[in-house]
């Protein structure tokens, strides 16, 4: 993909309905500039895929193909092509979000389904957190993506460190002593907010809680969305009660090794992980 490229982009991507902008595929290029894709068929663009490579592990972005050219291996070859080159950068689990109804097309491309995520649709609202919590500030950086890290199964430094110091973005982290046990993250953009990623020990519902808190606090009335783990029910509960909708549900699967961390881990976005 080129930057002369993005017009048919945007165009085939809001056909149905993501809403993505120049902006948007402006920033994956810029973090994985020969990752993203178009596919051709006799001189007319059909098809694009995107990838990020984070060291051992990859992810499997958009992947959109027109009406007309479904159902003839268009796909397939954005997918596979996909794969090997992020294999040639050393990539060894490749992970996506799949559509439920899309999963047997990724299986039969060799991934494995983990388990399932909900996408939440609601406002930021008002509630009290505690004391524990603070804005990130710019020295907590390191410590951030190497916190994030010990969740992912890879650093994540070259999406997070420029989201992180945006400073339209929010960005929480809770303390035990000193030290990071935890962290949140809102892109703010277009009047409206993406929460995730978040993370923090698994078990700890009560931090994620907390750090839900303080972020829907600062976003409060934002129309936003985050992508939860179906498998953290007390944290969906939570969120439900204060007015947050499922949209939709993606399932998480993995090509090679999955990704066992023990922590609890919304999805920084569809396309990046």
């Amino acid at each position: 993909m080129s930057t002369d490229d993005i017009e048919f982009a945007v165009r085939i991507t809001n056909q149905i309905g993501w809403n993505l902008a120049k902006g948007d595929f402006e920033f994956m290029m810029e973090l994985e500039p020969d990752g993203c894709f178009i596919l051709s068929h006799e001189s007319e663009k059909i098809g694009l895929a995107t990838t990020i490579s984070y060291g051992k592990v990859g992810w499997f972005g958009n992947l959109l193909v027109k009406q007309e050219h479904r159902q003839k291996g268009a796909g397939s070859q954005l997918v596979q092509h996909s794969i090997e080159y992020l294999k040639s950068k050393n990539v060894e689990t490749v992970g996506l979000y799949a559509y439920l109804e899309r999963v047997p097309f990724y299986q039969r491309l060799g991934f494995k389904r983990d388990f399932e995520f909900v996408v939440l649709k609601g406002k930021g609202f008002s509630s009290p957190f505690k004391a524990n919590l603070r804005e990130a500030r710019n020295q907590d950086v390191q410590e951030v993506i190497e916190y994030d890290q010990s969740c992912f199964g890879s650093s994540r430094r070259k999406l997070l460190e420029p989201i992180i110091l945006d400073p339209d973005n929010i960005c929480y982290v809770s303390l035990q002593g000193k030290r990071i046990c935890g962290y949140a993250i809102a892109k703010v953009y277009r009047g409206m907010a993406e929460l995730g990623p978040l993370a923090c020990q698994q078990g700890r519902d009560y931090v994620a809680i907390d750090l839900l808190k303080a972020t829907l606090s600062r976003l409060k009335g934002s129309e936003i969305s985050m992508f939860v783990p179906a498998k953290e029910g007390s944290i969906l509960k939570m969120l439900t009660a204060f007015g947050f909708e499922e949209s939709f549900r993606v399932a998480r699967m993995f090509y090679g090794l999955p990704i066992t961390g023990h922590c609890i881990l919304f999805a920084e976005s569809l396309e990046r992980g």
